[in-house]
C-alpha cells in the first residue's frame, strides 16, 4: 500500500508468493476497516463541528466546515466490458472519489466507486453528503455574517458545483478590490481538499499508481483503509503542522459568532414535506447569493487593510 508495488514483487525479498501477498493485503484492509472505520470515518461530532467553525471564522469564512472535490483513481485492469463506462474520452478507466477535507487534511466524508465518466455534478447527485441534513440527523448550526443569521454550514468548492446555499465558489473575473480579495482567500481555503488528496497519494502510492486489482469491491476497501490510516496520521501529527495559534481561539470563545447545538436530534422518520423543505434550503440560490455577498464584506473587513 505504501509503495504501490505489484503483488509478485515480494517473492524474493519477503519469500511470499503473489497469492499469499494478496491474501495478506485482504486480511489487513479488512481488519483496518472493521476495527477503526467507525472512529476514523465518522461524521463530525458537535465538538468537531465547533472546532471547524472556529477555524473557518478565524480564516474569514464563518460557517465553513471544509472543502469538497473529486479525485480519479486509474483502474488499469478494468474489465473490458466496463471500460466504456469508466473511460472518459480517449483516456484510461478511472474510479471517482468524492471527499470533504478540513484545514488539517482530515477527510470527513468519502464516497467512492462511481465511474470516471461522471463529472463532479453527476457524482454529487448520487452521493450522500447531505443525507443527514435532509433527514434531520445533522447537529444544528447557527452563525452570523455581516449582521445576517444563517443555519446551514457550507463547503468551499470550485466553479463546477451548483449555486446552492451549502456551497461557496470563487468569483470569476473579479472587478473590484473586495471581489479580488475574496477570490484569493476562497482559492486558498478551497485547496484544503486538493492538499488532502496529494498527501493521501504521497503516503500510499497504491492510490497514486494504477489499480492492478480486478475486483472493484476490493479496490473500494483499499481506498477506505488508506483514508482511515491517513486520518490516524493526521490525528497524531495535527498539532505539528497546523499554522493556527490555539491561544487565539481561546480569546474568540467569548465573542464566538458560530455555535453548534450539542443536543443531537432524536432519530425519527420525517414526513416527505419536511424532507422536501430541507432539500429546498440546501439548494436555495437566493440564500447562496446573499451569503456570498456577506462573506465578501466580511473578508474585506477582516483582511482588507492588510492587502490595500
Amino acid at each position: 500500500m505504501a509503495y504501490g508495488y505489484a503483488a509478485d514483487a515480494f517473492d524474493e525479498y519477503l519469500r511470499l508468493s503473489e497469492c499469499v501477498a494478496l491474501a495478506c493485503l485482504d486480511n489487513f484492509i479488512d481488519s483496518i476497516v472493521n476495527l477503526f472505520g467507525d472512529e476514523y470515518l465518522r461524521r463530525p461530532t458537535p465538538a468537531d463541528l465547533q472546532r471547524l467553525l472556529d477555524i473557518g471564522e478565524y480564516r474569514g469564512f464563518p460557517g465553513m466546515i471544509g472543502s469538497i472535490d473529486c479525485m480519479h483513481w486509474e483502474w488499469k485492469n478494468c474489465p473490458t466490458a466496463w471500460k466504456g463506462q469508466y473511460t472518459r474520452g480517449s483516456g484510461k478507466p478511472t474510479i471517482v472519489l468524492e471527499a470533504v477535507a478540513s484545514y488539517d487534511l482530515w477527510i470527513w466524508y468519502a464516497f467512492f466507486g462511481l465511474p470516471g465518466t461522471l463529472n463532479d455534478i453527476n457524482v454529487l447527485d448520487r452521493s450522500s453528503v447531505f443525507d443527514d441534513i435532509l433527514h434531520g440527523r445533522a447537529p444544528k448550526v447557527k452563525y452570523s455574517v455581516n449582521g445576517h443569521d444563517y443555519k446551514l454550514a457550507y463547503y468551499m468548492t470550485n466553479d463546477i458545483y451548483p449555486k446552492w446555499s451549502t456551497f461557496i465558489q470563487s468569483i470569476p473575473l473579479p472587478q473590484t478590490p473586495k471581489a479580488s480579495l475574496f477570490e484569493r482567500q476562497q482559492e486558498v481555503v478551497r485547496k484544503d481538499v486538493e492538499r488532502a488528496f496529494g498527501v493521501l497519494q504521497a503516503r500510499f502510492a497504491i492510490i497514486k499508481n494504477s489499480a492492478l486489482i480486478w475486483d472493484k469491491v476490493k479496490i473500494g476497501k483499499i481506498m477506505r483503509a488508506c483514508i482511515i490510516l491517513h486520518n490516524m496520521i493526521v490525528e497524531d501529527e495535527r498539532d505539528g503542522y497546523t499554522l493556527f495559534d490555539k491561544t487565539e481561539f481561546a480569546q474568540m470563545e467569548s465573542s464566538r459568532g458560530s455555535e453548534v447545538d450539542y443536543t443531537l436530534p432524536t432519530p425519527r422518520p420525517l414526513c416527505v414535506v419536511t424532507m422536501l423543505n430541507n432539500r429546498k434550503d440546501v439548494r436555495d440560490r437566493e440564500k447562496q447569493q446573499r451569503l456570498e455577498d456577506d462573506l465578501v464584506e466580511n473578508i474585506w473587513a477582516k483582511f482588507g487593510a492588510n492587502h490595500y
